[in-house]
């Protein structure tokens, strides 16, 4: 590709999984973003919860300062607190939506323009109807609080919903027949499809992303162990090309590759594509992001 990369998108960090120190809401939450803004190859970060208000205003300060997009992620929130938006007590489904919109609130806060969580656990098929139906209502509840802040756009990520999150969401043609119901009422819904998901749910490129193109808000990057019994095996997101891993250079260009023939890689939105990576015991988070940055350039560059 003749073009650069960043003609098409900004490239970002899931913030909270490169440095997962900070998944519960502390740690060097400074030290970590200021590596990001000085990092001139990132124009976008997504990050989570910040405990502490006043550490957390000095982070929107840096990344504004910075110029730097951003994303808000709730997956720490959701697997930690294990809140579950399809659950089939009406309560627990209730009580899982009133703790998102604490999260939405704070993305306002830090100016976020997308607000990522994903499915609860998939109940198996005889209940699996009503969770969708009581997964469709949550969204439409969080979308609608959304846009009365004027707040980011509320993005579900699809996870493997067999090996490792065993989520709701899932496979592209469900989660397309989940996004065309909530659009129907709300126009500040997408999905959001990771790479690392992609062989945990047995689909190539094009059967995860043909079937939600329509509805595609955002694209992240990453790996999975996919042999059981070898480190990491799952959805943990180790460095590209980790032994007994499914994704290393081929698979990123097929996956850019699609993102471009779909439309979603373009100049005129620019979306925001980052890297979901997490360092395995030992790894050093500044490494496992410079491995990720020169698989990226070689991919883009082989297009």
């Amino acid at each position: 590709m003749n073009q650069p990369l960043e003609a098409f998108c900004r490239l970002g960090l899931v913030h909270f999984m490169a440095f997962p120190e900070l998944a519960s809401g502390g740690g060097p939450w400074e030290e970590t973003v200021r590596r990001i803004a000085l990092d001139p190859f990132f124009t976008a970060i997504e990050i989570t919860h910040i405990e502490d208000p006043a550490v957390r205003e000095r982070v929107r300060d840096l990344v504004r300062l910075a110029r730097l997009s951003v994303g808000y992620g709730a997956h720490p929130a959701i697997l930690g607190q294990k809140l579950n938006i399809n659950a089939l007590d009406e309560a627990e489904r209730l009580a899982a939506v009133d703790a998102l919109r604490k999260h939405l609130d704070e993305a306002v806060y830090m100016g976020a323009e997308t607000f990522v969580l994903l499915s609860g656990k998939d109940p198996g098929a005889a209940d699996r109807t009503k969770a969708l139906a009581a997964l469709v209502q949550s969204l439409d509840e969080l979308c609608d609080y959304a846009a009365c802040l004027k707040g980011p756009r509320v993005v579900l990520e699809v996870f493997d919903c067999a090996v490792d999150k065993c989520c709701l969401l899932g496979p592209a043609p469900l989660a397309a027949e989940v996004a065309e119901k909530v659009k129907t009422r709300r126009d500040n819904f997408g999905l959001l499809v990771d790479l690392s998901h992609i062989p945990l749910l047995q689909e190539s490129p094009q059967q995860a992303l043909l079937p939600v193109q329509e509805h595609l808000a955002g694209a992240h990057l990453g790996n999975a162990v996919i042999q059981p019994g070898l480190p990491g095996y799952g959805d943990t997101h180790p460095i590209f090309g980790t032994p007994g891993s499914a994704n290393d250079l081929p698979e990123v260009l097929a996956f850019l590759k699609t993102l471009l023939e779909i439309g979603f890689l373009n100049e005129a939105q620019r979306p925001i594509v980052s890297f979901e990576i997490k360092p395995q015991p030992g790894q050093d988070s500044a490494i496992i992001i410079a491995n990720a940055q020169r698989v990226l350039r070689e991919a883009w560059a082989r297009l």
